[in-house]
């Protein structure tokens, strides 16, 4: 059951950790606990297949520059297994992952204890029961409260409009014509450039480098997509 955070220093949860213990290698679990996360650590992709059933955790975090490998066969088989929980990929430049879709976050090395909290803190659900998911992408339907990769931003209700009916087909073109009828309840699609400066406000409020959009695609000629 997940637990509220009492302040922007302080966080609460479980995260099912899986460290291959290269040796060497300086953990981060320690700095996270005591920040009032709970760490169930395992070192291995079956262990975490059988710690997911039992512990319930609410996100999952692979170590692979604690390994010799990449880490992505073990997010992989989680994911096949939990189609659903946030997937943070801890990454090396000598096996670097930039993307997959069984991740939501890669984060590579070498980075600060503070832009992990971040990315992890990002990847726990908003706390309210009309709150939307797709990927790292957390928007709530209710306050219009968009939370991407530790970033917060709150929507305007056509915003948030917006961005639901994108997250509600992730990794699928939609048409920039179907966007403007649904989100502005109008036949009228001879200028849609209101939409397209509609999406360059989504892409500031929650994309990391909204002019290198990482997950609001365009599509030339044709739409939008959310690759999540």
């Amino acid at each position: 059951m997940r637990r509220q955070r009492k302040s922007s220093s302080q966080l609460a949860g479980t995260i099912l950790w899986i460290d291959g213990k290269r040796a060497g290698y300086a953990s981060f679990t320690p700095t996270l606990r005591k920040k009032g996360l709970v760490i169930d650590i395992v070192s291995t992709g079956k262990a975490a297949l059988e710690r997911l059933g039992e512990s319930k955790p609410d996100m999952v975090v692979v170590d692979g520059a604690s390994m010799r490998t990449s880490g992505l066969r073990i997010c992989q088989t989680v994911r096949e297994a939990n189609a659903k929980i946030p997937i943070l990929l801890i990454s090396n430049p000598e096996n670097p992952v930039t993307f997959d879709r069984a991740v939501n976050v890669v984060i590579s090395q070498p980075f600060t204890i503070r832009k992990l909290v971040n990315r992890i803190e990002g990847l726990f659900p908003l706390e309210s029961n009309h709150s939307v998911a797709a990927g790292p992408v957390w928007l709530d339907m209710e306050r219009n409260i968009v939370r991407c990769d530790g970033k917060e931003a709150k929507l305007t209700p056509r915003l948030a409009k917006l961005l639901k009916m994108l997250m509600d087909q992730p990794g699928t073109v939609i048409e920039r014509e179907k966007l403007f009828q649904e989100v502005w309840s109008t036949e009228y699609i001879g200028d849609t450039r209101t939409l397209d400066v509609h999406i360059s406000w989504l892409r500031s409020a929650f994309e990391e480098n909204p002019r290198k959009p990482k997950y609001l695609r365009t599509i030339r000629g044709v739409g939008y997509r959310l690759d999540v």
